[in-house]
């Protein structure tokens, strides 16, 4: 098995296990992550994910870059099919999931390992971690969603500055230029992710669903359109268990404090 998962209580820990390949994203690898995402979606018991690789060295290289030529070698057709198609799904599924997902940066993300993080709603990296976007040198752009979501998150002209060069940004730049939420050392990466996600799944899952569908839909939309996103979004939580307990409580302070 290339994809592991460990549990501890709520929180979902997926590891990416090719070390020897330094993590690269073969097609086994990808299809694997994606059954995983499906599995852990129908399970209501678990309200957040940590994806990270395994070993120090690396997160993820990217895309597995034999699998990748044969494809290419087919051409465009089949290219789009077996690596376009199916990185596109798992970035945007990644994106698009109901339950917050940590990744843990523990090494370098190249490629596909850079636009895993990019298309995850949260990203911690260890301090010797390092992100590049180093496709331009096999002749192509990036092909599971960097050439969009990258400038989105950090400026077009950061984004381009790295997908044009392919030059290595270490953690802190990461960090500065907003491409990861915060870089702690090597051996507190798993310990900090937790510590996120318990920081975030102490709130109902109504609610923590509600405001990821609300930023990630109404992100790149018009404000007028994100605001109607965020209504809805709001709407849908006003019959919840979540928004009870929630006024309840907040009630019940404010009458034992009088």
């Amino acid at each position: 098995m290339t994809v592991h998962i460990d549990r501890d209580e709520h929180v979902v820990t997926v590891t990416i296990d090719r070390e020897r390949k330094l993590n690269a994203l073969d097609y086994p690898t990808i299809d694997a992550l994606l059954a995983s995402l499906d599995r852990i979606d129908s399970d209501d018991s678990v309200r957040a994910i940590i994806l990270t690789g395994a070993g120090r060295r690396a997160f993820s290289a990217g895309a597995d870059i034999p699998s990748l030529a044969q494809s290419i070698a087919g051409g465009p057709e089949r290219a789009l099919r077996e690596v376009v198609r199916r990185g596109h799904t798992l970035t945007r599924r990644i994106e698009e999931f109901p339950k917050p997902v940590i990744v843990a940066v523990n090494g370098l993300a190249y490629g596909g390992g850079c636009e895993i993080t990019e298309a995850a709603p949260l990203a911690i990296a260890a301090e010797h971690a390092t992100f590049a976007k180093p496709e331009i040198s096999l002749g192509f752009p990036p092909p599971f969603g960097g050439s969009q979501r990258l400038p989105r998150h950090v400026g077009r002209k950061r984004g381009l500055e790295m997908i044009l060069t392919g030059d290595p940004v270490p953690a802190a730049r990461a960090a500065e230029i907003g491409l990861v939420n915060t870089v702690v050392p090597a051996d507190e990466l798993l310990d900090a992710a937790h510590h996120l996600a318990h920081r975030i799944i102490r709130h109902a899952p109504t609610a923590v669903a509600a405001c990821l569908r609300a930023v990630t839909r109404g992100i790149n939309l018009p404000v007028d359109e994100g605001l109607a996103v965020e209504a809805s979004c709001f709407a849908a939580t006003v019959p919840t268990d979540g928004v009870r307990t929630g006024l309840r409580r907040f009630l019940d302070r404010t009458v034992e404090s009088r």
